[in-house]
């Protein structure tokens, strides 16, 4: 049942709407001031707030003021003695929409009906980010994941541009996903590009966007994956298999903050920050003149090296419980215990896929094992 609060220094209109609400089948809780109605603001959940502007001891729009601090819950404001510019100044300050009194009840009851789902979007917003959150977690304890950590602290909060380094699979993405959930651009958007997938032909297009009519396929504009990371992160993977004519133009949007699209002339600012990741040695790349220089040298000014699976075998215990805890939830099955001699079995292996190899076995033995998680079982499963 969706809970609501009224806040009205008028008796009679808290008891009508009252009435009306819970026969609308909404829990209603009623302050018959501002000082009271930010009290239980502060102590209760609500799914909308309903708030008259002329009331003594604190009026609506200092409540507006102070409750928009407190909550993100929705909130009316409701007045018989607003004007046009009371109604803008409380929608430019927070308010979801703004009813005169008279109160015509149609209009209260569709406003409140689309508040409550603006409400409901808003928990599955946050329960998705929730989920996305604990899926992009960084397990571990050992001490190279605790300088992990501490890097990641110091870094996440500056401009610094980030170089990522480590083998394939050892969560290269978890560390960049990590910095910028941490960083003041965590509200922007995080855009993944793949580098190593995208065709050398495409490269520049995905990247910077196009012009309609720039080439064959060209059928309508499209924004690039600097333009869509504007105001966030732009994470490069695999950085090192990107061709030289990309790497020119990447340089020269570093620089610059700007970009052209492809078969454009307009400069485009952007507000971007770049981290990148490879498996490759770019010091080597650069010797073999398949990567530039300054390019390496524009993105590296904070070089973090994410350790493979066999330096860090402390680890595998708490990833283990973690993949099986996560797999186990998501097909509705009761979390498998591993035998220590299991446990031990694991950290002999030599991991060469790294976490990712070891995320696809931990799924392997939930599935394939009867009852507990043996040493047999990895035996025999992870050949």
């Amino acid at each position: 049942m969706s809970r609501i609060l009224v806040i009205d220094d008028e008796k009679s209109i808290r008891n009508t709407l009252r009435e009306i609400l819970e026969y609308e089948k909404y829990q209603v809780d009623d302050a018959p001031d501002g000082t009271e109605g930010i009290r239980m603001i502060k102590e209760n959940k609500y799914d909308v707030i309903l708030c008259d502007i002329k009331m003594p001891r604190m009026d609506g729009m200092e409540v507006l003021n102070l409750a928009i601090g407190i909550t993100d819950t929705p909130i009316i404001m409701i007045s018989g003695h607003g004007t046009i510019d009371t109604a803008v100044e409380a929608i430019k300050t927070g308010a979801y929409d703004y009813i005169a009194k008279p109160l015509d009840l149609n209009r209260l009851l569709v406003t409140l009906r689309n508040a409550l789902a603006r409400t409901v979007l808003l928990d599955e917003t946050r329960q998705l980010r929730q989920k996305v959150g604990a899926s992009y977690t960084m397990i571990g304890e050992s001490q190279a994941m605790q300088q992990i950590h501490q890097m990641i602290a110091k870094v996440a909060p500056t401009e610094a541009r980030v170089l990522i380094t480590g083998e394939n699979g050892t969560g290269k993405e978890l560390v960049a996903r990590h910095l910028h959930a941490i960083s003041h651009r965590s509200h922007g958007p995080f855009v993944e590009v793949n580098c190593a997938a995208i065709p050398a032909e495409l490269i520049e297009s995905n990247l910077f966007g196009h012009e309609k009519g720039s080439f064959t396929s060209a059928f309508k504009q499209h924004k690039g994956d600097f333009e869509q990371a504007n105001g966030g992160t732009l994470f490069l993977d695999e950085i090192g298999d990107m061709s030289l004519s990309a790497q020119s133009k990447v340089l020269r949007a570093l620089q610059e903050n700007k970009i052209t699209r492809v078969g454009g002339e307009k400069e485009i600012i952007v507000d971007v920050r770049v981290i990148a990741a490879t498996n490759k040695n770019i010091r080597e790349e650069i010797k073999n003149k398949t990567f530039r220089e300054d390019l390496y040298h524009r993105l590296s000014v904070i070089i973090i090296d994410v350790p493979p699976l066999s330096q860090r075998v402390d680890d595998i215990p708490l990833l283990v419980d973690h993949f099986i805890q996560e797999y186990c939830q998501s097909i509705g099955r009761a979390p498998k215990e591993v035998t220590p001699e299991a446990m031990n079995e694991l950290k002999t292996l030599s991991w060469t896929g790294n976490i990712r190899e070891l995320k696809n076995v931990v799924e392997r033995l939930v599935i394939l094992s009867e009852g507990q998680i043996t040493q047999d079982d990895v035996k025999r499963y992870t050949i």
